[in-house]
């Protein structure tokens, strides 16, 4: 099995529950690792997962809001593999960079690890 990662993508978005969020918005950083099965030889293009179009899925879906981090997770997850079904595990996790807390310094996220049936 091979893995495919995107590390600490960078992201402007606008998902949260509260009104500042959804309308000023937040920096976030994403990280991917997907786990896929090659069909045989991987000796092009094809015989992979092409990291270029799932930073591309990426970026499309964090464009449109949700309030909540582990729905977008899900979401991305799900595109991953319905864009590619040799695809049998997504990893993702999702930080805040800025979340709006009084008196707080860091960051605030979520991982998820979704395992998916893969078809050859």
């Amino acid at each position: 099995m091979f893995n495919i990662h995107l590390q600490q993508l960078k992201f402007h978005g606008h998902h949260g529950i509260l009104d500042e969020e959804t309308l000023i918005g937040n920096n976030f950083e994403v990280s991917v690792t997907v786990n896929f099965i090659a069909k045989g030889p991987i000796e092009s293009l094809s015989d992979t997962v092409n990291y270029v179009e799932l930073h591309h899925i990426i970026k499309e879906i964090f464009h449109q809001p949700v309030k909540l981090l582990e729905t977008l997770a899900e979401e991305i997850c799900d595109k991953l593999h319905q864009y590619d079904n040799r695809i049998k595990r997504v990893e993702i996790s999702i930080n805040k960079l800025n979340p709006p807390i009084n008196n707080f310094t860091g960051t605030v996220g979520v991982s998820l690890s979704k395992d998916y049936e893969v078809i050859i």
